[in-house]
């Protein structure tokens, strides 16, 4: 018997010292040098003409979520974040149809869902946060059975960059943690619920271990906590233990002045000079303090040894009727691309809101925005606005 098995027991070793296949190989290597793309959050699967008009700015890649997509339950590919049993088979199709669209456009996708077991996005859950994967180990248990599933299904595509884990993560929020507190606070609270089920890393530890059994090339990219906050990735004690890992921020401060409710101000806050709430005291926004909001993911990859492109701004952006967008844009684009780290801009022509659509001009307003998009002439809209023009310089340097 032993002598029947030998012969393929020698071809397993001689495939062992072989050469990934080039796709697998390169799949890291994609992220060695800064790359910049756009997010695609939208309500229906984006169609082949919308990925080529995100690849003509000069995106090399997408963060696409498919939470937002109707599926075969409640909650797109999960079936049911109240329990999850497998990925309904029509729904898989689907994403895989739109990835085979991203890669003829030549797009790299990070896919990216907003939801996980136990922890439905707010807006898909009558407005609560949901808690649970944050509190209770059996959605743990679930989250990992997700990710080994889809990681199984999307390891061979072309188009996937990278497995996204979860959206805005925000483990933090029922625990009275104050967002954007001091940095004694945020190091106290990781400290604190180390081995918890709050344990953002030790969360992430368990998925990749999911993933890495199934599919051991593709890159991983965590945000951080407290909606991807890059002062709280600043408090992990130590990197995840696995080489393919891009660690993400997202970048909305200062959120009073780059948000919607300040557009509904008599006189809305202007940047620079706007005054927050910041670390335990007053911060005045700047061009300068824009840099060291976004420096602290950095200066934590810099204290661990990794490299800059392992930091990724995953999103950033401002409301695009804001005097003061352009000025803003510029300024996080600046700070990202002198520390080396990839960046996508929020977002690229989301079909639900308007907000952050830089192609459209000041002169369409929200209600022309949905009035067509209700009407189904959503490709009437003008794209030719200026922030676009900024971002498209930006993109194609």
């Amino acid at each position: 018997m032993l002598a029947k098995l030998r012969p393929a027991l020698i071809s397993l070793a001689l495939a062992a010292t072989l050469p990934l296949p080039a796709a697998a190989a390169d799949l890291m290597t994609f992220w060695d040098a800064p790359r910049k793309g756009g997010n695609s959050f939208n309500t229906t699967a984006p169609d082949a003409a919308y990925f080529k008009a995100l690849a003509a700015t000069g995106a090399t890649w997408v963060r696409l979520t498919f939470s937002k997509w109707k599926g075969e339950g409640r909650d797109f590919l999960l079936g049911d974040a109240d329990h999850y049993t497998g990925l309904p088979r029509a729904d898989l199709a689907r994403l895989l149809t739109t990835l085979d669209a991203a890669h003829a456009a030549g797009l790299k996708v990070v896919v990216t869902p907003l939801s996980l077991p136990g922890a439905r996005w707010k807006q898909q859950n009558d407005g609560k946060f949901d808690d649970r994967l944050w509190s209770d180990p059996a959605f743990t248990d679930q989250a990992v059975d997700f990710w080994r599933d889809l990681a199984q299904a999307l390891k061979d595509h072309p188009a996937i960059a990278a497995y996204n884990l979860v959206n805005e993560p925000a483990p933090e929020k029922t625990t009275g943690l104050v967002e954007n507190g001091t940095m004694e606070d945020i190091l106290a609270w990781q400290a604190k619920h180390a081995n918890t089920p709050r344990d953002l890393p030790k969360l992430y530890a368990r998925l990749i271990e999911a993933i890495r059994a199934v599919d051991p090339v593709t890159p991983v990219m965590v945000d951080s906590g407290y909606y991807a906050s890059p002062r709280s990735l600043a408090a992990w004690p130590t990197p995840l233990d696995d080489d393919k890992v891009l660690y993400a921020f997202h970048m909305y401060e200062p959120y009073d002045a780059t948000s919607a409710p300040n557009m509904t101000r008599d006189t809305p806050f202007s940047y620079p000079g706007v005054e927050t709430t910041y670390a335990g005291g007053k911060q005045k926004w700047d061009r300068d303090a824009v840099a060291r909001h976004i420096g602290a993911a950095f200066d934590w990859a810099q204290s661990q040894g990794l490299p800059a492109t392992r930091i990724v701004a995953a999103e950033f952006g401002c409301m695009r009727l804001w005097a003061d967008c352009g000025t803003y844009l510029t300024d996080v684009m600046d700070a990202v691309e002198a520390r080396g780290g990839h960046w996508a801009f929020y977002s690229f022509r989301e079909d639900e809101w308007d907000g952050m659509d830089y192609e459209l001009p000041p002169k369409v307003k929200p209600g022309q925005f949905y009035w067509l998009s209700g009407q189904g002439k959503a490709d009437t809209l003008p794209r030719n606005g200026k922030l676009m023009d900024l971002l498209k310089t930006r993109l194609q340097k």
